[in-house]
């Protein structure tokens, strides 16, 4: 499986969930900012299996960073976090998993494997 992109701009918050899905098996690169996350995409798009970002950046939405990911025709899985509801409409046409926090862990885990084992069927057949 292709590893996990987690992007938070809270140190503790990006910690936390890194250690949780490490913990659970998977491999985890992480940004602390859209910018960092947006170059590592576009240098290495092949190599992630799936983005985990929050909602709320500092001078960046995670709609706003979407947007660019898709721009960037990079096809792959996008979990949203957030902890408000009313953002979910930012995200409509944008093809991503919105959640709203406290998203419990075991969840987080449960779809993060099965967007991983679904993208890894999709690119056997390919």
């Amino acid at each position: 499986m292709r590893p996990i992109l987690l992007i938070d701009d809270n140190p503790l918050q990006l910690k936390i969930r890194e250690t949780i899905l490490r913990q659970a098996g998977f491999q985890v690169s992480v940004a602390t900012n859209p910018e960092s996350a947006l170059a590592t995409l576009r240098a290495l798009p092949d190599r992630v299996g799936l983005i985990i970002t929050d909602h709320l950046m500092p001078g960046y939405s995670g709609s706003d960073l979407v947007r660019q990911i898709r721009a960037a025709k990079i096809e792959v899985p996008i979990i949203v976090l957030s902890g408000m509801q009313e953002a979910e409409p930012e995200y409509d046409g944008l093809d991503v998993y919105f959640r709203v926090k406290p998203f419990p862990p075991i969840e987080l885990i449960k779809l993060a494997k099965s967007l991983l084992e679904s993208d890894a069927q999709q690119r056997g057949a390919a």
